[in-house]
């Protein structure tokens, strides 16, 4: 199974100025754990749910803080082609869980772990 047979949804896309007060709002009316950030048509960053309660552990005023000084920046992309054994060795390799998916310059979407882990258990 490759990356784009998982791909499908809404992903919810915020922009670098926005506050982490705005992103985590629109998480939680997505039901999610992450947005996109994107700037100027461009996939600038990703912001998660980690990243947020890191800043509530410094304190961090959440109306006041922009996306951009707690997002990750240029995460690294996939194309659709990619399979579903090669998402989850770069997941386990670096930790992360969100695999943004790109054809030329536009996102199709984010593979998350949950969604690698589904297709493990279609494929056995």
């Amino acid at each position: 199974m490759r990356l784009h047979a998982l791909v499908g949804g809404t992903t919810e896309i915020v922009g670098p100025e926005s506050s982490l007060a705005d992103a985590a709002e629109a998480m939680a009316d997505q039901e999610t754990d992450y947005v996109v950030v994107i700037d100027n048509r461009e996939l600038v960053g990703i912001l998660t749910e980690r990243d947020i309660v890191v800043a509530v552990s410094e304190g961090t005023d959440l109306g006041a803080a922009l996306v951009e000084e707690w997002m990750s920046e240029a995460p690294d992309t996939f194309k659709p082609d990619v399979t579903v054994a090669e998402g989850v060795a770069w997941l386990l390799e670096t930790g992360y869980r969100h695999l943004p998916v790109m054809a030329d310059s536009e996102l199709l979407g984010v593979v998350t772990i949950r969604d690698l882990m589904w297709a493990q258990t279609q494929q056995d």
